[in-house]
């Protein structure tokens, strides 16, 4: 069929409106021959096992999934008990854009915990830690994202510090990975630096933000952390007849590094409109605008003067309203994003600003 919508357009709202890498395509296709076996006893289900293990460690296993409300669902309700709660940031993805899945499906109760930065600390979580028992959900789990819902980052002794505390407070401790190429890609260590090798226990590995159609794991890296995490991704829906097609998309980002290279170029076309930015403000080209969060991965958030926002938007790109009260907005790159399109949305914002 011919394109119904125009494929030259970028759009600077979400990694979500992206389309899919071409080596994800071609691997779909790639899998697409003859007959396998189906709900995951498939080779390309059995390579993703060898390379989660490359990347992690041996012991590891991972559970395709179809997306990171179905990864992060299973993979706490895997770590809690009826009674249990999970404490998580208030601006976690968990607790402000899931539709309260994790608390309708997965069936514990969220602690969300006000931070500025989206991060958690040791002390914010010891501080929410206790239990009055029979009266309130018990904390059970520590669900942290790399990088945030405001695009901060945790450095490596950030997580081992929260992980350290959390296991001290007999607490287990989940990093929802969706943008987690992005978050490896700034802190320039391998994957299991950040997460197996400093106690993280269980990991929402992100593949769909990246360049995959549907396509995310759930990697147990500690099995004691987890019960009956097969049986739940079936119950959560989340269990996959043709796996091969999921797995085969996460083959295709783990192949050569291509989910790091292609979080490290998201990256750097934040970068690249942040300084573009910067420099118009420098050179007076650019007026009013401010950033609110630092751009450590592939989202800058900025403040706009009143109307620029729809006038920016009057010139074809879309972006989100963070904050309609200050003005915050959300910029975000993604894999396919090109320097040409930043260049393009900066001119934009200068042309909108200047009324």
């Amino acid at each position: 069929m011919e394109p119904l919508h125009d494929v030259a357009v970028r759009h600077f709202a979400s990694d979500n409106y992206a389309g899919a890498h071409p080596e994800v395509i071609a691997a779909i296709a790639a899998a697409n021959g003859g007959h396998a076996v189906s709900y995951g006893e498939d080779p390309y289900t059995a390579r993703l096992q060898e390379q989660f293990a490359a990347l992690l460690g041996e012991g590891v296993e991972a559970f395709p999934v179809f997306n990171g409300t179905g990864a992060n669902v299973t993979a706490l309700q895997s770590m809690v008990t009826r009674w249990g709660a999970v404490i998580t940031p208030t601006l976690a993805h968990i607790n402000t854009d899931e539709g309260a899945a994790p608390e309708k499906i997965g069936g514990f109760k969220l602690i969300p915990v006000s931070t500025p930065d989206a991060k958690l600390t040791p002390d914010l979580i010891a501080a929410v830690a206790g239990s009055r028992g029979v009266h309130q959900a018990v904390p059970q789990v520590v669900s942290i994202t790399q990088s945030t819902e405001l695009g901060t980052l945790y450095s490596v002794s950030e997580i081992a510090a929260i992980a350290d505390r959390a296991h001290e407070l007999g607490l287990a401790l989940h990093v929802d990975g969706a943008r987690i190429a992005n978050a490896a890609a700034a802190l320039g260590v391998p994957l299991r630096a950040f997460t197996r090798d400093i106690g993280v226990d269980v990991l929402s590995f992100g593949g769909t933000k990246n360049g995959a159609i549907g396509a995310e794991a759930v990697v147990v890296l500690n099995p004691d952390a987890v019960t009956g995490i097969e049986f739940l991704r079936k119950s959560a829906m989340q269990l996959a007849s043709k796996m091969r097609f999921v797995s085969a998309q996460l083959v295709a980002l783990l192949t050569d590094d291509l989910w790091l290279r292609s979080g490290a170029h998201a990256n750097a076309m934040a970068a690249r409109l942040r300084s573009g930015i910067e420099a118009g403000l420098a050179d007076g080209s650019i007026r009013g605008v401010s950033f609110t969060q630092p751009t450590q991965v592939n989202g800058v958030f900025a403040a706009l003067p009143a109307g620029a926002a729809d006038r920016i938007r009057d010139r074809g790109f879309r972006f989100y309203d963070w904050n309609e009260a200050t003005g915050e907005v959300r910029w975000l790159t993604s894999f396919d994003t090109t320097e040409a399109d930043v260049d393009a949305f900066v001119a934009a914002v200068a042309d909108a600003t200047r009324g």
